[in-house]
């Protein structure tokens, strides 16, 4: 399986590929003036450590000194994660030339939306 998901707003977009290897699923998240990766977060689907009845991840990240792509990595590498119960490897490497706060907030909120519609693809292909 693979495919990508971009997200469709007003500014700040993001687009993904996702690729499923064994049960594992690689994706790379990219967008802005200069894609690059700048930071790998990997999670491992995991207990709650509050509630052992709920499914969360705990995830691991590398960035690249001067980045801060590792917001939306680890974010997105333990959401998919935990809703998944599978392992993931996110990459992700966003730039805007002087984007200011509200600009990086949109981009994380847009991380989010990708997120979400990255699950929503694969868990209804695998109901089918």
């Amino acid at each position: 399986m693979e495919f990508t998901v971009k997200t469709d707003r007003e500014a700040y977009n993001l687009e993904a590929l996702v690729r499923k290897i064994g049960e594992d699923l690689l994706v790379a998240i990219w967008g802005g003036e200069r894609p690059h990766i700048g930071a790998i977060a990997v999670a491992q689907p995991r207990p709650s450590l509050r509630d052992q009845r709920v499914r969360s991840a705990t995830a691991s990240v590398f960035c690249y000194p001067g980045h801060k792509d590792d917001v939306v990595a680890k974010e997105a590498a333990e959401k998919i994660s935990s809703a998944l119960n599978t392992n993931v490897t996110v990459t992700a490497g966003m730039h805007w030339e002087g984007i200011d706060e509200s600009g990086i907030q949109a981009v994380i909120t847009n991380g989010r939306h990708l997120v979400e519609m990255i699950i929503e693809r694969i868990t209804k292909g695998e109901r089918k």
